[in-house]
């Protein structure tokens, strides 16, 4: 392979690899329409946060389903580093403030909201963005690493790139089977052995992130639940750990009531899940569109959909959009702000998420 692919999913024994584009679908409906028909034998590509703006779906001229990544050319990566901070810290803590403040309200409906941030980071060189899909796989072969052009969802997109590695399942299906792995409530691990456990101790023992938590488990029920019989869901949250972040996540799994709702269906009755969004979704996401404006495709949703319906969407977090000349990469992280959350703790919690994709961009922090 010679030439950037316009997509790859990868995670521990699979990959996904896609060339080419044969149709892009940047109108969700276009894309349901050429799955129910039968016309198209897959799509797959990039969700944005907001559903309502220009998908970045395509039909590719080929796909592979592969156990590994391919063996493409790995070159050294330039020597980069974080040209600019949007906002400033300061700037987020007065938006978490804000946050604060309609969460505490004694009439509000809000009762979470995620806010993010974004560094720009500048290279004297090209990102080779398959290098850097390489570097993800190498720091956490357990996560879904990704890459997606973004240039089907037209306008300032063309030539860009999403390339990331999530820690989080939105949604597989295969045949009538429905499996979920929502991710809320995180702590950053720690160099020091002892005090790295100690920390991910204290994170399943925190009533402010156990809550945090809670709520993405009760909203995917409710969109589950109409849509699949069997719903089974841990009773207990479980402890997780990436390379830089502990969360705690849930398992959920349930079976199909209609076999025409395909994994696409699922993946937008789903999206955005309170890990990304906040709780009620409109409210939440009123305040995001507020206080953050247009998010683009970070914190929306990756993968891919056949036309039996079957497929798996991961959601868009840890990641970095590459600019078209790949000079620059805009990284993205961001945190959940409930009633009891502390602006300094969730300044440190979205520093310690960008560690992923900074480290794999090569940004000495």
């Amino acid at each position: 392979m010679t030439r950037e692919p316009s997509f790859v999913l990868a995670s521990a024994g699979s990959a996904v690899v896609a060339e080419g584009v044969h149709t892009a679908f940047p109108r969700l409906a276009d894309a349901r329409a050429a799955l129910a028909s039968h016309s198209t034998p897959i799509i797959l590509g990039a969700l944005p946060f907001d559903t309502t703006k220009p998908a970045a779906l395509i039909r590719p001229q080929s796909v592979q389903f592969l156990d590994v990544l391919p063996a493409w050319p790995v070159r050294e990566l330039p020597t980069a580093r974080i040209a600019e901070t949007r906002p400033d810290p300061d700037e987020h803590r007065r938006r978490i403030a804000i946050a604060l403040q309609r969460l505490r309200d004694p009439d509000t409906e809000l009762h979470k909201v995620v806010l993010a941030r974004a560094l720009r980071v500048a290279a004297d060189g090209r990102f080779d963005a398959r290098t850097v899909v390489d570097r993800l796989m190498a720091d956490d072969a357990g996560a879904n690493v990704y890459l997606v052009d973004l240039t089907p969802a037209g306008g300032g997109y063309s030539g860009s790139a999403l390339v990331g590695a999530s820690p989080e399942l939105l949604v597989a299906r295969r045949g009538e089977r429905v499996l979920c792995a929502p991710f809320a409530g995180s702590a950053p691990r720690l160099p020091d052995p002892q005090a790295d456990e100690a920390n991910g101790a204290a994170l399943a023992q925190s009533a402010k992130n156990r809550h945090e938590h809670q709520l993405v488990v009760d909203s995917m029920r409710a969109a589950l639940d109409p849509l699949c019989t069997d719903l089974r869901i841990a009773s207990e949250p479980e402890l997780t750990k990436t390379t830089a972040v502990w969360h705690l996540k849930t398992v959920i799994s349930g079976r199909l009531r209609e076999s025409s709702c395909t994994a696409l269906d699922l993946a937008l009755a789903l999206h955005p899940t309170p890990a990304v969004g906040g709780v009620p979704v409109t409210a939440a996401t009123e305040l995001i569109e507020e206080l953050e404006g247009d998010r683009g495709f970070y914190a929306g949703a990756v993968g891919w959909c056949d036309q039996r319906g079957d497929g798996r969407w991961v959601v868009s977090i840890r990641c970095a959009q590459l600019a078209a000349d790949r000079r620059t990469a805009d990284a993205y992280s961001g945190g959940g702000i409930v009633a009891e959350s502390d602006p300094d703790e969730e300044v440190d919690e979205t520093t310690a998420k960008f560690n992923t994709i900074l480290s794999a961009l090569g940004v000495q922090t």
